[in-house]
């Protein structure tokens, strides 16, 4: 590994161990056959991974973004992909930061205890994108209980998830004096909703990453699920956001290392006309290059997860931190592939699979082109483009 012991060593050698158990054959055949990694996420939640941000009174071990993030970097550096799991610590913090102590007392316990996974956010809406203030999808209340209409799009883990945190329209947008206003947020119990009002349908990907289009149609939610006041549900995912952000950050930069990683090792390794190929400069500086550009996006991430817990303001930190590292570990899989030549698209040497897996980042959870849209007006001052 390239990086010095940090002040996370202690868990990045307790990550490592566990996904040392659940070598490149297991994820190859899982990719192969569409599948989740359910054996590896049983193994995480029991070790207490997952549980990670939850406080020690409810069951967790109390710590905070920055070291979430060390977890979902380190699956990914060895091998795995943490988008089958990174749903559950941002979620976590949108619970954290904005449930009531009653919901709290409720959830949190089981979810540390390994009794229940919170892996799913319904934001995305197939008409409205990332323009989520014109979300279509309502929840009216009537009779102590919320009735949803509407339809999501992109929605990850449904299938492998107990609850899902839901924004939903509460007052219509010509009510409300700001766009952002009027919206709500809530835990939606998967088991009883499905079938009874909500409606799964499983969207097949280049990726092998469970996503799914919803469709509501009159879904009873308890008013107690509700989270926070009605109205400030957009304020409340924007926190949680900021989080999801910056953990995607961390598994780019986990991809990263792992490509350079993969590189530096064949290229000492491989022989052409009687030498190393690593000792051609054409080979060598490329990597050269991705590793410089891994680390630069490293101390972002970092910056972006101190500022999160110490509850400062960190969207452009967030973003940011998402955009060099999702450009960072794209280049390193290019670099990882142009190194490997031919071999490189053999599905036994799994570089194939994690290309894959990291080129999304370009485009998700929050497009290149719109992280240029905020830093441009919210940093730099200039007009609103949209």
């Amino acid at each position: 590994m390239f990086n010095e012991a940090d002040d996370y060593q202690e868990i990045r050698d307790a990550v490592r161990g566990l996904c040392r158990q659940f070598p490149d054959e297991y994820f190859r055949t899982v990719d192969e056959q569409k599948a989740y990694p359910e054996k590896f996420v049983d193994a995480l939640m029991e070790a207490g991974w997952l549980a990670a941000m939850i406080p020690e009174e409810y069951g967790g071990t109390g710590l905070g973004l920055a070291a979430a993030t060390v977890i979902m970097e380190e699956i990914n550096r060895s091998g795995g992909n943490a988008g089958a799991v990174h749903g559950q610590m941002y979620n976590m913090g949108t619970l954290l930061r904005n449930g009531s102590k009653v919901q709290k007392e409720k959830y949190l316990p089981r979810i540390a205890a390994g009794k229940l996974r919170i892996q799913s956010m319904a934001v995305t809406e197939p008409t409205t994108g990332t323009d989520t203030t014109k979300i279509k999808t309502t929840a009216v209340k009537k009779d102590g209980r919320y009735v949803v209409n509407g339809q999501k799009v992109w929605i990850s883990r449904v299938q492998h998830s107990d609850l899902m945190i839901l924004l939903a329209r509460t007052t219509p947008l010509v009510e409300v004096k700001k766009k952002s206003e009027g919206m709500s947020i809530f835990i939606v119990d998967l088991k009883q909703a499905i079938g009874r009002g909500l409606t799964v349908r499983p969207i097949p990907n280049l990726v092998n990453h469970e996503t799914n289009e919803l469709f509501f149609e009159d879904l009873e939610i308890p008013e107690e699920n509700l989270i926070g006041e009605e109205g400030r549900g957009f304020k409340y995912i924007l926190d949680g956001l900021n989080a999801e952000r910056t953990l995607i950050a961390a598994e780019c930069i986990g991809d990263g290392y792992w490509f350079i990683e993969r590189a530096r090792k064949y290229a000492n390794e491989r022989i052409v006309f009687d030498r190393p190929i690593g000792k051609n400069q054409g080979v060598q500086f490329p990597i050269a290059d991705a590793f410089i550009e891994v680390e630069a996006a490293n101390l972002m991430r970092f910056e972006a997860a101190r500022r999160f817990d110490a509850h400062q303001d960190c969207g452009a930190q967030a973003n940011m931190a998402k955009y060099l590292a999702a450009k960072a570990s794209w280049e390193a899989a290019n670099v990882c592939m142009q190194t490997h030549g031919g071999f490189g698209f053999a599905n036994e040497y799994d570089i194939e699979r994690k290309f894959r897996e990291t080129r999304l980042y370009q485009v998700a959870p929050i497009s290149t082109n719109l992280i240029y849209a905020y830093v441009a007006e919210h940093i730099l001052g200039l007009p609103r483009s949209f």
